[in-house]
């Protein structure tokens, strides 16, 4: 009788393991399947990645080279700061700018000088959910981040 009820002990046991590995196995869905650029800037995550070169097929038939991605920080937000994206040309980088080169990706991502102090070490992620989607910024440099993840304080 002892017996039985070992073996339905470990058969649920056994379960529960397999259902954490497979919860494990979507948290290590972030596979860097591209070169990051020594010291970079801007940590991209793969999601963004990903997004960041279905806009690279867009921009590569209107005729662009490489897409230039401008990063900074602007007075503003619900924290005091907020963060500002926006596409760029070659021509517009600056020399004091920072550049986060993928060759491989046609991507530059770009940093002015001001921004730089608090960018640095930032991950950019991206998610596909309807609401409050799009772009995620997570900034190890921020002491408080407000809930719509796009502005903050240092």
């Amino acid at each position: 009788h002892n017996y039985h009820q070992n073996q339905k002990l470990s058969s649920s046991h056994s379960r529960t393991i397999h259902q954490s590995t497979a919860e494990a196995a979507v948290e290590e869905d972030e596979v860097f399947d591209f070169d990051v650029p020594e010291d970079a800037v801007i940590c991209i995550k793969p999601k963004a990645m990903t997004r960041l070169r279905e806009l690279v097929e867009k921009q590569k038939n209107k005729g662009d080279g490489a897409l230039v991605l401008r990063m900074g920080v602007r007075n503003g937000g619900c924290s005091g700061l907020s963060y500002v994206m926006d596409f760029s040309t070659e021509e517009e980088i600056q020399d004091d700018d920072a550049v986060d080169d993928y060759p491989k990706e046609s991507i530059k991502c770009v940093v002015d000088a001001k921004s730089m102090l608090y960018l640095y070490g930032l991950e950019l992620d991206f998610s596909d959910e309807l609401i409050g989607g799009g772009f995620k910024f997570f900034n190890p440099n921020a002491e408080e981040s407000c809930g719509c993840g796009s502005s903050f304080g240092v």
